[in-house]
């Protein structure tokens, strides 16, 4: 078995067994760390085990589906367009939360207004130029702080993270912001992704722990 095949299982098997779930149920204004959640201060990297080794010139980011205006976006246009500064926290499945993320990026909201989703349009599919898939409500990503980030913390994001742009969704759990962008496709049904097919929520609220399917 793997590497890759090791991790899958693990996380498989976390979805089974409920691991992290406490049953609290918490809003976001009573507190700031969701349920069976814990601070680090290290930024963990969690990834298949396949780490795309992208320039800013092999990099490119298209939108399809049910939308308006389909757009292919490279570096240059993508960095042309109006930019965004955010401060985050960031909450992973796997139980770590880190506080006060700077990021950059452009604002999910700007993006909606280039591609125009048609009215039947209610999710969305971010694929990754390894290979991953999760899947977003529209009115997820429609959200103010929902970004395509190509900084952290004042530095372009480092390959590990995610260079040079992956989603930042900071209200959902962290394996939502896709890594490594390549693609979103708007459609009017809910597909699932990845994680989603092996056991993890459709959506991914931590505030309502909403961690496994």
């Amino acid at each position: 078995m793997t590497d890759k095949d090791k991790l899958i299982a693990a996380k498989e098997k976390w979805a089974r067994d409920g691991r992290g779930l406490t049953g609290e149920k918490a809003a976001p204004a009573a507190r700031r760390l969701p349920p069976g959640q814990r601070e680090t201060f290290d930024f963990p990297v969690l990834d298949l085990g396949d780490q795309p080794n992208l320039s800013t010139r092999d990099w490119s980011l298209s939108v399809g589906g049910m939308v308006e205006n389909p757009i292919r976006w490279d570096w240059e246009t993508f960095m042309a367009q109006p930019q965004t500064e955010l401060v985050t926290d960031i909450h992973c499945v796997t139980t770590w939360s880190r506080y006060d993320n700077a990021w950059v990026g452009v604002a999910a909201q700007h993006l909606l207004k280039i591609v125009r989703p048609r009215k039947e349009a209610r999710f969305l599919l971010l694929r990754s130029f390894d290979g991953y898939t999760t899947n977003i409500p529209l009115s997820r990503f429609a959200d103010d702080d929902v970004l395509l980030a190509h900084s952290w913390q004042g530095q372009r994001l480092s390959r590990e993270h995610g260079g040079p742009v992956r989603a930042m969704i900071p209200k959902l759990y962290f394996w939502k912001s896709a890594k490594w962008l390549r693609h979103i496709t708007f459609s009017d049904r809910d597909t699932p992704g990845y994680w989603e097919l092996r056991g993890y929520h459709g959506e991914g609220d931590p505030w309502k722990e909403e961690r496994y399917s």
